[in-house]
């Protein structure tokens, strides 16, 4: 087991890491949409992903894989009336590529952000 951590992503705000590798598999951290100096990227839910699926993406290939190796994420919306437009902004992302996924609203997320994702990623050859 071991901790990935990238500056082409946000620094953890708390005490996690950015992802940990357990065998062959790559589990994250959940992304929000902070820039990778650590500033937050207040826009709409469809900036506010993008900026999500880009911290996502450097962590990810940190762990040295890539999006088409996602097995699973989990979407985290603090309005599910959100869900069409970061559904949008998620299939240009991912492409034909379509891993498995559960989306909730929830309550509230950290720096009242819009949205959080996080992955299971394999790391197999």
């Amino acid at each position: 087991m071991h901790v990935i951590q990238t500056p082409n992503a946000p620094a953890a705000i708390g005490p996690y890491s950015q992802a940990m590798v357990v065998g062959d598999l790559l589990f994250t951290s959940g992304q929000i949409p902070l820039r990778p100096d650590g500033t937050l990227n207040e826009g709409n839910i469809t900036v506010q992903t993008t900026q999500v699926l880009a911290n996502l993406k450097a962590v990810i290939e940190a762990a040295g894989s890539s999006l088409d190796k996602v097995v699973k994420t989990t979407v985290f919306l603090k309005n599910l009336d959100d869900f069409v437009a970061m559904n949008k902004v998620y299939a240009e992302t991912f492409g034909s590529h379509t891993p498995a996924r559960s989306t909730v609203q929830v309550a509230k997320l950290p720096r009242d952000v819009l949205v959080e994702i996080e992955a299971i990623v394999s790391l197999a050859k």
